[in-house]
C-alpha cells in the first residue's frame, strides 16, 4: 500500500511538474524581432529558434518516455488513471512537436532574412 502510494505521489508530482509554465524565450521576443536589422541580429534569432526548438524536442522524447511508462505498467497507478495521464502525455507531445517544428521554421526565416 505504501509503495502504491508512493509511486502515484512521484507520478503526479512529475506530471505536475511538467504542466508547469514554460517559457521557452529567454528575452523579449516582440523586441528583438522588431530591431533586428542586421545579418548577426537575425543570425542570433535563428540561433534563439533553434535553441527553444531543441528544448521543445527534449520535452517530446521526456513525455514519450513517461507515457511508455504509462502504457508498459498502467496498474502502478490504476488504469483509468493511466489512461488519462497518457491521454495528456500525447497531448503535450503533439504540442512540443509543433512547437519544434514552427521555431525551425522562424529560424529558417531569420536565416534567410
Amino acid at each position: 500500500m505504501k509503495t502504491k502510494l508512493l509511486i502515484t505521489l512521484l507520478l503526479t508530482f512529475g506530471l505536475l511538474s511538467a504542466c508547469t509554465e514554460f517559457n521557452p524565450h529567454s528575452m523579449d521576443m516582440d523586441q528583438a524581432v522588431h530591431n533586428a536589422k542586421t545579418k548577426a541580429d537575425h543570425e542570433a534569432l535563428a540561433q534563439h529558434y533553434e535553441e527553444v526548438a531543441k528544448e521543445m524536442q527534449l520535452k517530446v522524447e521526456e513525455h514519450k518516455k513517461i507515457l511508455s511508462e504509462y502504457q508498459r505498467e498502467p496498474w502502478l497507478i490504476g488504469k483509468q488513471q493511466a489512461t488519462g495521464f497518457g491521454v495528456h502525455c500525447e497531448r503535450l507531445i503533439d504540442v512540443y512537436e509543433k512547437a519544434a517544428k514552427e521555431n525551425l521554421e522562424m529560424a529558417k526565416m531569420h536565416r534567410q532574412m
